[in-house]
């Protein structure tokens, strides 16, 4: 496992890593088939009588053309027309698009997703798990697993991360937990983990999945924030190379994909049954899917497989070594860079200021200096060091950061007592899809202790759930559900 608190040890006199350009490329991995395809797409028009009805752009508002470009309506077609190929079964440029990935990735098969990385997660328990099924699942995971084991009636058997207290975020996922919840549950028949968590703290995967073969037990890991690790010898090992038999990537949300595209891995020694992933995905998928999506995923794969991204990777890397270094230096800023020797990705910066708390400093940066970062929690801030990001722009933050310590800004009474990531652990009364499909009623938030969940709380960002049908909900879930009046519980 890469360790990157270990590899900053060794960072040159000007605190920049120098990066090793032996990463593995795949011949032809540059080109990008659906591009291509759309190119010629857009360059050879015709009489059209077909969705979208839009006709290129001709029947549109006006200002909303203008917004977003006559060139972006032109090939904003699905993949049922003009030879583009089709997703379900993939075929033409988008099949060839996809082996392309694989190949990148090192996945034995690689299905593009526009509906997110929701789309995979439902879409495996769909395919992979079954009523009553037991499913050893970490608990930091995103609602949409939780959505699958309602859809599939599956039962969770939680995990629970270490938690970072002093930080009110969760940590990494022990091997040994793991082992002790597969030996005293021997009909667990799948482990399903998210690796990094939304803050970047990075779990020791080859262990896990160390732990998962000696029991026998398949590995699903949501690496959905750790696209570009395969990119770069420097960024933790992915999950792939780990041994995990299906890894989900949200290429929108750091691989430079357009919102809402992501991609699902099959490796290569999974002994997950293809036909039955594909199904799934169908049976779930829009039977339309945007071709603007599913081109800028094979764009995003052939930009990162480039010379060219892979130094938009470095730069990325180098501006959070920069970031974090000087930002540690501002008195009254703390910045998370290792708890007990774990593991993390770097370009993922939280930090927290001395006197206020997450949220209240999100909005001072918003409101006062027009910066707008990815989250905010009870303590702290996460700061993403994207591909796209600049030093300069990071010297913007940090002078705001020096402004705000040497102000006299209050932070706000109204947050006391009120939290936002949710660090409970639950208490299950029934599973979640028997609860989910039972008879329910609204009630007052404040009557809620003591009854059943019925419904998936769980605020996004980062989408991990305060409360999940079948859960009794205590008093120590009201801090976390400021923003509710009335919650659904099981009917008495």
């Amino acid at each position: 496992m890469c360790i990157i608190i270990m590899k900053m040890k060794n960072l040159k006199q000007n605190n920049l890593i120098s990066f090793k350009n032996d990463m593995p490329f795949v011949q032809g991995s540059t080109f990008a088939p659906l591009v291509e395809a759309m190119s010629n797409y857009k360059e050879s028009p015709c009489t059209g009588f077909h969705i979208p009805g839009h006709n290129r752009g001709q029947g549109v508002l006006g200002s909303f053309a203008t917004l977003i470009g006559l060139d972006a309506l032109n090939i904003d077609t699905t993949d049922e027309f003009d030879n583009l190929g089709t997703l379900f079964p993939s075929t033409g440029a988008i099949d060839e698009a996809q082996k392309l990935a694989a190949a990148a990735f090192g996945a034995k098969r690689t299905f593009f997703l526009t509906g997110g990385s929701t789309i995979a997660n439902l879409a495996l328990a769909f395919a992979l798990t079954g009523p009553n099924d037991k499913i050893a699942i970490g608990r930091n995971c995103h609602r949409s697993v939780l959505s699958g084991m309602i859809i599939s009636g599956a039962n969770p058997q939680w995990i629970m991360p270490k938690k970072l207290n002093d930080w009110a975020i969760y940590g990494a996922l022990d091997p040994f937990e793991l082992r002790k919840k597969l030996e005293n549950n021997p009909d667990i028949s799948l482990v399903w983990i998210t690796n990094p968590t939304y803050e970047g703290v990075v779990s020791d995967v080859e262990a896990i999945s160390g732990v998962c073969h000696e029991f026998n037990v398949p590995l699903i890991v949501d690496e959905a924030h750790g696209c570009l690790w395969n990119f770069s010898d420097v960024l933790p090992k992915s999950a792939l190379e780990c041994g995990a038999d299906a890894v989900v990537h949200s290429l929108h949300k750091t691989g430079g994909s357009m919102t809402q595209s992501s991609m699902l891995h099959i490796s290569k020694n999974s002994s997950f049954d293809l036909k039955k992933v594909e199904h799934a995905l169908k049976l779930l998928h829009t039977t339309s899917p945007s071709l603007l999506l599913l081109t800028s995923l094979d764009a995003a794969r052939a930009y990162l497989s480039s010379s060219e991204g892979k130094s938009s990777i470095n730069n990325a890397i180098n501006n959070a070594l920069y970031f974090r270094e000087r930002a540690s230096k501002i008195q009254g800023v703390r910045v998370l860079n290792s708890i007990n020797g774990c593991a993390f990705d770097v370009t993922k910066i939280f930090l927290k200021v001395d006197g206020l708390s997450g949220k209240r400093l999100e909005s001072i940066l918003e409101l006062d200096f027009s910066i707008e970062i990815e989250s905010a929690s009870d303590e702290g801030i996460l700061v993403l060091s994207n591909i796209g990001n600049t030093q300069d722009e990071f010297n913007i933050l940090l002078n705001a950061l020096e402004k705000i310590t040497q102000s006299n800004y209050p932070d706000l009474a109204y947050l006391e007592g009120i939290k936002f990531m949710p660090l409970t652990a639950p208490k299950v009364v029934m599973s979640p899809r028997e609860a989910y499909f039972s008879l329910k009623e609204r009630i007052k938030k404040e009557d809620a202790v003591g009854r059943i969940c019925a419904e998936v709380i769980a605020l996004c960002p980062p989408g991990i759930s305060v409360l999940l049908p079948g859960e009794l909900i205590t008093n120590e879930h009201m801090p976390y559900l400021s923003d509710f009046s009335e919650i659904e519980v099981l009917l008495k």
